[in-house]
């Protein structure tokens, strides 16, 4: 099974599209989406093409493929234009405050907007990036296939690669 994972689109239609071509393109069986659909957010500027209801369009005809977990940035509001469930409460994990883990689980998620893809204490710790709002200027997504975690750009460079054990 290959999965690809994306994160942080903030409602940008233009980062959306690319990631669906690129979802399409992948071959991907399906796509998680790591929080932060929607809504730019109040610390954010707009991202480029900034539009919801085209972002809307775009993924709910995808529904039977998105796995989404709820990001800060995602409401009940936003649930109810979505035909995925993304409502989930979700937790505050990240590198510095992990969940109770065991050695050679992964902990993915969103919202840092940074690439990470590291083993560290016996546990897999990645993050594909933001697809629209990238902190290290590389917007990102990432691919799980063959046991293996890689982040790429949409110009298909290889931003960081990880082979799980």
């Amino acid at each position: 099974m290959k999965v690809m994972f994306i994160s942080d689109i903030h409602g940008s239609y233009y980062w959306a599209n690319k990631a669906i071509e690129k979802y399409h393109e992948e071959k991907a069986d399906k796509l998680i989406i790591l929080g932060d659909i929607l809504y730019h957010g109040p610390r954010n500027d707009l991202p480029k093409d900034y539009n919801c209801k085209k972002v809307i369009a775009l993924l709910n005809p995808l529904k039977k493929d998105i796995i989404a977990v709820r990001g800060n940035c995602d409401s009940e509001v936003d649930q109810m234009v979505l035909d995925f469930p993304m409502r989930s409460d979700y937790a505050l994990f990240n590198e510095d405050q992990l969940p109770l883990l065991n050695e050679n689980d992964v902990l993915i998620y969103g919202h840092f907007h940074k690439p990470l893809a590291k083993k560290e204490n016996g546990i897999y710790i990645l993050n594909p990036s933001s697809i629209s709002l990238p902190k290290e200027g590389t917007n990102s997504y990432g691919i799980y296939e063959n046991d293996c975690f890689t982040i790429k750009t949409f110009d298909n460079e290889i931003v960081k690669q990880i082979q799980l054990d």
